[in-house]
């Protein structure tokens, strides 16, 4: 299989690598423990995406069930996280 990418498609690919750097980045040096949750929320948000991108690109609706599945229990995840932190549980 050849991977062409159109102009757009590198574009999109910079602008996602740059936002889990700058996710990572925030998730390492955060000053506090919500501002890691957020870099953790952003991370699985961006990954959520790609995955959603591969379905469209490799054409396959696989990649949509492993999207949906893989939000969902980042959702779940991160709010539990983020429970734990303030306190309630």
């Amino acid at each position: 299989m050849v991977l062409d990418m159109t102009v757009l498609e590198i574009i999109t690919a910079v602008f996602m690598a740059l936002a889990v750097l700058l996710g990572l980045i925030r998730l390492v040096i955060g000053p506090a423990a919500p501002d890691r949750v957020v870099a953790a929320d952003t991370l699985a948000m961006i990954t959520t995406v790609a995955l959603t991108g591969f379905a469209v690109w490799f054409k396959s609706e696989l990649y949509l069930d492993v999207a949906l599945i893989y939000g969902t229990l980042a959702f779940v995840g991160i709010v539990a996280i983020a429970r734990a932190i303030e306190g309630d549980r």
